[in-house]
């Protein structure tokens, strides 16, 4: 089982769903609907909010993900220097 999902309660969703605090690139590339290879490539470029590092782990702040949507998927929202 995932450590982070072990470790931190879930929030309950909008619609009673139980969710994490941080999600996944599988999870975040779902979300937008993109593949995982394309998810990085605009991580590289800057256009994807900047994740969590957890050792080895890369996770995503789901209510951050979320704005970032709901605003339209603003691109530049990470420099080089944030990863």
């Amino acid at each position: 089982m995932d450590l982070v999902r072990t470790m931190v309660p879930p929030l309950e969703d909008s619609d009673g769903e139980a969710s994490p605090l941080l999600i996944t690139a599988d999870e975040v590339a779902r979300l937008l609907n993109l593949s995982k290879r394309t998810l990085w490539r605009l991580l590289s470029a800057g256009k994807l909010p900047a994740p969590v590092r957890l050792g080895n782990a890369v996770r995503w702040r789901r209510e951050e993900i979320r704005q970032w949507i709901s605003q339209g998927c603003p691109g530049n929202t990470t420099s080089p220097n944030q990863r």
